[in-house]
């Protein structure tokens, strides 16, 4: 296919898609005006139930964070022997980090910051750290209402739960459409053609390689040779392809830092400053707040739901296990990596020249930033790039597979059909620039979190018993 061919392909898709993008954008993301900036709805559900979760679960995201340090590493886990599942709770958080830590890390930070100033990187740490309580919730409940098919393999995520908890209060149809909702939500989610397209674009810069069709292709085969293999291979390659990129990535940030490390007190001083609205860019406190929220909440994906997937695969006796596992990852994924890719965007100025005027490739500037101390940085960016898509794309299709699951039948046929499907429409994604496609997409990841919140609000009380008898059983013996 020919450069004229993608680009009018690009165009008629475009024309077919953009009507059901905009409704379907527009009814998820419907905003308010606050003080001249757009704010999405959405994100204050999310953020709110945060708060909510953090402050009735007594600051599990504090307490409990050595515990789940100790359980990831299998320390004091003498008592989980014997479980349903097919993971361990390390390859667990690896599979479900490899689908919430990806390109957004690197490519929509800077962009987070160029519209919202440095500002918005502190909200963003405040949203990931109140986002660690959502993600218990969530994580602990997928494991505890999880099914086990007679193979022994495991189905689970929110949908259980949305659907159980609706049936108990007398409104099993209600519940039952809220969960195919959220699954349907969840398989047009798993369509992560911004994976694809924005590893391709360092790898074309990089190498001046143009042959993006070809790209995808091979991408996406991989994607399926580990897919079809099932949640233990794909537990087995995120938990040797997580730790690598998140040691190469970090490492090379840290490198950054550290050259520019007489800015770090400058760079820190404009993160505060612009979250309190002392200066004047991204719209003061408000639009800091509004930008730092949203990214984190596209980076960690807490109360979302699609994480809890990975998660009620873990090899487990006791549920809430995997909810302490599953609070490190908004830690991990946003405390940690998002702020390396915020202070290297800073301390370099990489983003001063896109201030107001972000670029539609936000890798742009974290490759400039990058450059900025070797020439041969964006060669580490890309191999980095390339993992974080790779595994990105591997955990959100067994996500969409699990959810496809759930509205077809647990079958074989619909679990290798899905996946077949999905990998040949992702290998399109570096030949695309298709705007209305990821804004649909973008829409359905959200969509998510209205029915999954709900229920984890229903189901609030008995979640805040079983911790306590998890305690008096266990965290009282060994913290």
């Amino acid at each position: 296919m020919t450069a004229t061919q993608s680009a009018s392909l690009a165009e008629q898709i475009d024309a077919a898609f953009t009507p059901i993008s905009n409704a379907v954008n527009k009814v998820i993301f419907y905003s308010v005006d606050v003080f001249g900036v757009s704010l999405p709805l959405v994100v204050v559900w999310l953020i709110l139930a945060a708060i909510i979760f953090t402050i009735s679960l007594r600051f599990i995201n504090l307490t409990g964070f050595g515990h789940a340090v100790a359980l990831v590493f299998g320390r004091r886990t003498h008592h989980l022997k014997g479980g349903a599942g097919e993971i361990s709770h390390f390859q667990a958080l690896s599979s479900a980090l490899s689908g919430t830590v990806g390109l957004g890390n690197i490519a929509s930070v800077p962009v987070a910051i160029a519209i919202g100033g440095p500002g918005a990187v502190f909200w963003m740490i405040v949203a990931g750290f109140l986002g660690m309580s959502s993600k218990f919730a969530e994580c602990a409940l997928a494991v505890k209402y999880r099914r086990q098919k007679p193979d022994g393999t495991t189905l689970g995520g929110p949908m259980f739960y949305i659907e159980d908890v609706f049936a108990r209060r007398g409104m099993k149809t209600f519940g039952k459409a809220a969960a195919i909702f959220f699954a349907v939500m969840a398989m047009g989610a798993s369509i992560s053609l911004f994976q694809v397209n924005q590893s391709y674009a360092q790898f074309s810069a990089v190498t001046g390689i143009d042959a993006p069709l070809t790209y995808g292709i091979i991408i996406c085969s991989l994607v399926a040779a580990v897919i079809l293999g099932g949640i233990k291979r794909i537990g087995l390659v995120s938990g040797i392809l997580v730790p690598l990129m998140g040691i190469l990535y970090l490492g090379a940030g840290l490198v950054i830092i550290a050259l520019n490390i007489e800015a770090l007190p400058g760079a820190i001083a404009k993160i505060f400053n612009g979250a309190f609205g002392l200066d004047a860019a991204g719209g003061g406190v408000v639009g800091a707040l509004i930008n730092g929220v949203k990214r984190a909440t596209y980076s960690n994906e807490a109360g979302v739901g699609s994480s809890a997937i990975a998660h009620s695969a873990v090899k487990t006796t006791e549920p809430l296990t995997e909810g302490f596992v599953a609070s490190l990852e908004p830690f991990i994924d946003t405390i940690v990596i998002c702020t390396i890719t915020a202070l290297v965007v800073i301390v370099t100025g990489a983003y001063e020249p896109f201030l107001f005027h972000p670029p539609e490739r936000g890798i742009e500037i974290t490759s400039a930033a990058y450059a900025s101390a070797f020439s041969w940085f964006p060669i580490i960016l890309l191999v980095a790039s390339m993992l974080f898509a790779f595994t990105t794309l591997v955990s959100w299709a067994f996500y969409g597979a699990q959810a496809a699951a759930y509205v077809f039948g647990p079958s074989k046929k619909v679990d290798i059909a899905f996946k077949l499907l999905l990998c040949a429409v992702l290998s399109l994604g570096a030949a695309l620039s298709l705007s209305s496609i990821i804004n649909f997409i973008d829409a359905m990841l959200f969509g998510m979190c209205i029915p999954n919140i709900i229920a984890l609000y229903l189901l609030l009380p008995e979640l805040k018993r079983d911790i306590a008898e998890y305690n008096r059983k266990y965290r009282t013996k060994a913290a």
